[in-house]
C-alpha cells in the first residue's frame, strides 16, 4: 500500500483542509513523488515548491482512491467522477485545483 502524507483525519485520505464525504483521493506530487490529499498538506510538510505534471506525463499513475486504494493514471482521473473499482464518488470540485497539480485545459 502506498503511504499517504499530510494532515489526515481518516483512513480514506481526507485531511484537515478537505474532508467532505467525496474528498477521498490522494495525488502523487511530481516534485517529491509522495502522495498527499491536497496541495495545502504538501505545503505544510515539504520545503520545496510544487511541480505540476506535464501533459506528456499523464500516463503516470498518480491518483489513489482513498476508499479502495486503487491507483489511477492522471489521464484516467480526468474522465472519472467516481472510482471504477469501488464506485465511491470523487469531489467534482477538485477540478478547480487541477492547475496546481497538472498542466491541462480541464479546470483552467
Amino acid at each position: 500500500m502506498k503511504k499517504i502524507y499530510g494532515s489526515l483525519v481518516d483512513n480514506e485520505t481526507r485531511c484537515k483542509h478537505y474532508h467532505s464525504e467525496k474528498d477521498i483521493i490522494a495525488i502523487k506530487f511530481k516534485c517529491c513523488q509522495k502522495y498527499y490529499p491536497c496541495y495545502k498538506c504538501h505545503e505544510e510538510c515539504e520545503d520545496h515548491l510544487i511541480s505540476v505534471w506535464g501533459k506528456e506525463e499523464f500516463d503516470e499513475f498518480a491518483i489513489i482512491c482513498g476508499v479502495c486504494k486503487k491507483e489511477y493514471k492522471i489521464s484516467e482521473y480526468f474522465h472519472m467522477n467516481s472510482c471504477i473499482h469501488c464506485g465511491s464518488q470523487f469531489n467534482e470540485g477538485c477540478s478547480k485545483h487541477y492547475y496546481l497539480y497538472f498542466q491541462c485545459e480541464i479546470g483552467s
